[in-house]
């Protein structure tokens, strides 16, 4: 061969290995940029979905301390439903006592919040808090034997612990 084909087929070989190299190159850029997109994609993806785990908790905290603020309202009330009514008068005000609470307690109701019952059941430090042993020989030790203060929860969320007295053998 003349030294000018071989220059050329040199060339030629040269701008296929160039060649080569450069869509290998592409090939890799392309690969990245595909694995960065879809952890961009991902790391959004979680962010969304802390963003609105965060928000709800965050609702939830304001509505259960707007319940507990309510709470010693319904205790009020059930004290003054406790009394006894004597005279007509007392009757119609007993009556419009009593609608209010029914009505408080709906709206609790369907905010999810709900008391913990407490007679006879066992005594839970994470439900209750004792205000008192009672010496009972015909109860369980550790069995709650009255309640003081209704306690309330939504879900599994303790909005206020029942005060109780607590059976001991």
């Amino acid at each position: 061969m003349t030294d000018d084909v071989k220059a050329q087929t040199s060339a030629r070989d040269a701008d296929e290995t160039t060649g080569d190299e450069v869509l290998a190159a592409a090939e890799r850029e392309r690969d990245e940029l595909r694995d960065r997109l879809l952890r961009t994609a991902a790391e959004f993806d979680n962010y969304r979905k802390r963003t609105d785990r965060e928000r709800r908790e965050l609702i939830e905290a304001a509505a259960a301390n707007l319940i507990e603020d309510l709470l010693p309202i319904l205790d009020d009330l059930e004290r003054a439903l406790e009394t006894p009514a004597d005279d007509p008068a007392a009757g119609a005000y007993r009556r419009g006592v009593e609608l209010i609470h029914r009505q408080l307690l709906d709206v609790l109701r369907r905010r999810g919040v709900e008391p913990i019952e407490t007679l006879g059941h066992d005594f839970d430090p994470a439900w209750h808090e004792a205000l008192g042993r009672v010496p009972l020989g015909d109860r369980r030790d550790g069995e709650i034997t009255a309640e003081i203060r209704r306690g309330y929860r939504i879900g599994s969320r303790l909005l206020r612990p029942a005060q109780v007295m607590v059976a001991s053998a």
